[in-house]
């Protein structure tokens, strides 16, 4: 049984995870081919084969948690979600398009909600070995170094914002191309990285037009414990206890995702 709260049993998680990524995901980098699935997105072996060995490791150690993958089938997922005691929510990689073309930026992700909230998460990134973890009140960590948002607050347009246009409505993507209110702008393709990237201070805004709940799950929590604010292009909760897609709009602080938030609800035509 893995207890969340204890240092030691969360360091073993920790540990175990970083292993089976590396093992089962880098190892098979430029090594497997992408199949498309019927949403349109890619999967490979590797994702599949991730996702089989946390599912293991997580049902001998945490019996008691129903497990929700990203590659499971949508009634499991669905089943998993309002599990009683709690579920594990496992993105085994992130970037799989990236992965797919040898671009070194991917990650996977793992997260952990009980009664709808998530309490505790970790998202490793194999290439750089960088492991982003936060449990609920403890703060933030990159490794074994407390992270925190970047301090910047000024205006916007002294700001770097990781936004994928791709997934926003045609009128907001093209603004924001042409008449951007930030300095400048990146898109690595992963959105698990972007919530952790936010965290730690490599950038001070997001922008993304719809993502599944492993994708946020573990990153916003990470995101949230190093001092940054995130909500949907309507202001609610980006979380909300279901599986469907949401928007998500973050910044470093509170104050700067006011500004943000306004200036995309009022942006130019």
């Amino acid at each position: 049984m893995i207890n969340w709260k204890d240092d030691t049993d969360w360091q073993h998680l920790q540990t175990a995870f970083r292993h089976l990524t590396q093992q089962e995901v880098y190892q098979r980098f430029r090594h497997v081919q992408a199949e498309q699935k019927q949403d349109g997105s890619l999967v490979t072996e590797a994702d599949q084969a991730m996702q089989q060995a946390m599912r293991q490791f997580l049902k001998d150690m945490a019996p008691e948690y129903a497990f929700l993958g990203e590659e499971s089938d949508p009634k499991a997922q669905l089943k998993a979600l309002h599990h009683t005691t709690g579920c594990w929510i496992l993105d085994p990689l992130d970037g799989t398009t990236n992965f797919a073309h040898g671009c070194p930026i991917y990650a996977a992700s793992l997260a952990l909600s009980v009664k709808g909230e998530v309490v505790a998460g970790m998202v490793y990134d194999p290439v750089r070995d960088e492991l982003f973890s936060a449990r609920k009140g403890a703060g933030a960590w990159l490794n074994d170094t407390r992270i925190q948002t970047s301090q910047h607050h000024g205006s916007l347009k002294h700001t770097l914002a990781l936004v994928d246009f791709k997934r926003l409505p045609t009128h907001m993507a093209a603004s924001l191309a042409t008449q951007p209110p930030f300095s400048s702008q990146r898109n690595i393709g992963a959105v698990v990285l972007d919530w952790c990237w936010l965290a730690a201070g490599r950038a001070e805004l997001y922008l993304h037009g719809g993502q599944g709940l492993w994708d946020y799950a573990a990153g916003q929590l990470i995101l949230q414990e190093a001092g940054g604010a995130s909500c949907t292009l309507e202001g609610t909760p980006v979380a909300n206890g279901t599986l469907e897609k949401r928007s998500a709009v973050a910044a470093a602080n509170p104050t700067l995702l006011a500004q943000w938030l306004e200036y995309l609800r009022n942006m130019p035509a």
